[in-house]
């Protein structure tokens, strides 16, 4: 059986990474590039040169292309020490790039080099041409633009600019986004530590935690402050050592992790005493045990930063009183499973075993009317009866909508879960029950003296049992991902919604990064459902006969 389940898993991983891989393709291949502007009001604000640079650079936040400046190349060179502070201050200062009659004067055989450029600017530019020319890189160099009113100064966004890109292969992205997905935080992790500071520390007094008991391994040189420690919140133990990295957000979440933003709290935020590094006391929302290293955020020109902390890990979440999408989803989703099988499994059985009557044609016309009406259709309807009955059609997250309605919040978003599942459960459990009434083995049963009764709990139910038992770890994995039709009807913070939202709004990092946990969450629940199926039909073996 060992074998047979790391071949499940290796085959399982291998088909996530290729429907990844499909997904990735499609977004960042298929479908035009400047659509992720469609929603950004930064580069609506842009002009001229300045919206060019602003584009290529956000194609590189994106993983689109390499993307290199000019200036960042002379940057880099000062940092070498190959360039001193007074001479980039020269090198930087691009000619026009136009010749007395306004016209562009540069061409590609002079690497990008215009008679307006001072010797020494031409100098570092030839240089910067050639060295990413050698490189494969395509070298964009941008004409000043005069003023309407004064030939001299330049128009809004019309400053010369020089800069090199390439495209990264898509085959190349893959690897470099499978390659990062699991991070372990180390000693070794932040930049700026010599190397003698660089320790972790095992504390029985956690100071996030007021100094009072309470265990926590902390980390110097770490990205995270807090590696492991405990609270009084679910599940009680918490750590930051081991992480996933899904991908990063640049539309809907402005640069986060999407793995954070599934994880993190969202709702009001929870003010309360806080006791900071530096020993003061203020009441605040900052959540400590977030503490993420920041270079160079530890001076005395930020007053507040300066006053709490005593180094540079000063980067903290806030503390809320709601919970997050991955929470949201699962407690939705999770009920609305466990709802379905108490409701679809009997119902089910009942339809089956008054076949022809009453009841079995109730539960038809209800089976009908879920398979043939989209299922939009039926979920607006039921917010609309809903929304009749006094019941909120809009989820709330806030403390003043949750203290007003409470738990009602969730009742709509359930039902329209696990309306439908029921019915697939009864459909399933009927139609095979009944092929089965008229099997040789349950004849045989009859001639036995068995009771209907026997026969229906002891050789029919059992059997059609079996393909349900299978499903349930995947009913129960599909709830941490949401559903995206009913997240979005009701506005519930979950996944599924934060799904439809990156659709929206163009942001291909958050839907390869949850179409990934969508993918390696049906992995585990397929090899869970095949252990779940072995245990309840002993008939079923993992191992081949023979060996």
């Amino acid at each position: 059986m060992v074998k047979f389940m790391l071949r499940r898993l290796l085959h399982g991983i291998i088909s996530a990474i290729i429907v990844t891989g499909i997904v990735m393709i499609l977004v960042y291949a298929e479908l035009d590039r400047m659509l992720i502007f469609a929603g950004d009001p930064s580069y609506t604000k842009k002009a001229l040169n300045d919206k060019t640079t602003y584009t290529y650079e956000t194609w590189e936040k994106y993983g689109y292309l390499d993307y290199v400046s000019y200036t960042d190349y002379l940057v880099d060179l000062e940092n070498k020490g190959e360039l001193d502070l007074d001479t980039k201050a020269e090198a930087v200062k691009l000619g026009k790039g136009l010749d007395e009659n306004g016209k562009v004067d540069y061409t590609k055989d002079s690497y990008y080099v215009s008679s307006s450029d001072s010797e020494t600017v031409a100098k570092y530019v030839r240089e910067f041409s050639q060295h990413y020319i050698e490189k494969g890189y395509t070298i964009v160099r941008l004409k000043f633009i005069a003023s309407a009113t004064r030939a001299s100064v330049a128009e809004k966004g019309g400053k010369q600019q020089l800069f090199a890109y390439k495209n990264i292969p898509i085959m190349k992205r893959m690897l470099t986004y499978f390659s990062k997905i699991f991070y372990v935080d180390s000693i070794y992790s932040a930049k700026g530590i010599d190397d003698a500071d660089r320790k972790l520390e095992f504390t029985l007094h956690d100071p996030a935690y007021g100094g009072k008991f309470s265990p926590a391994i902390m980390g110097y040189g770490t990205n995270h402050r807090y590696l492991l420690y405990f609270d009084n919140k679910f599940p009680f133990i918490h750590q930051n050592l081991f992480t996933i990295r899904l991908g990063t957000s640049y539309t809907i979440y402005k640069g986060q992790d999407i793995w954070h933003t599934m994880t993190i709290t969202q709702g009001s935020y929870v003010v309360r005493d806080v006791l900071y590094p530096s020993g003061i006391v203020e009441q605040t929302s900052d959540d400590l045990h977030s503490l993420a290293y920041v270079q160079g955020s530890y001076i005395e020109e930020n007053q507040i930063i300066y006053r709490r902390y005593v180094d540079d890990y000063t980067n903290v979440d806030s503390l809320k009183d709601g919970i997050s999408p991955l929470g949201y989803s699962f407690i939705i989703g999770i009920i609305a499973t466990i709802i379905s099988y108490l409701l679809g499994v009997p119902l089910g059985i009942l339809l089956a075993r008054k076949k022809d009557k009453l009841a079995d044609k109730i539960g038809t016309v209800y089976i009908v009317f879920i398979v043939a009406v989209p299922s939009l259709a039926y979920i607006f309807m039921f917010a609309a009866i809903g929304r009749a009955m006094g019941l909120p059609t809009t989820f709330f997250t806030d403390q003043l909508n949750m203290e007003k309605y409470g738990k009602l919040v969730y009742i709509l978003p359930i039902l329209s879960l696990a309306l439908p599942s029921v019915a697939g459960f009864m459909r399933w459990l009927r139609r095979y029950m009944i092929d089965q009434m008229n099997s040789d083995y349950v004849k045989f049963a009859r001639s036995g003296g068995l009771s209907e009764r026997e026969i229906f709990s002891k050789h029919i139910l059992k059997n059609a049992i079996i393909p349900i038992v299978h499903g349930i770890p995947g009913a129960f994995a599909s709830s941490l991902v949401g559903a995206l039709v009913t997240e979005r009807v009701y506005s519930v913070p979950g996944v599924g919604n934060t799904m439809i939202k990156a659709i929206n709004n163009y942001d291909n990092g958050v839907i390869v990064g949850i179409t990934l946990f969508y993918a390696l969450l049906s992995v585990i629940s397929i090899l869970l459902g095949d252990i779940l199926m072995s245990i309840v039909d002993p008939r079923i073996s993992f191992t081949s006969s023979g060996r």
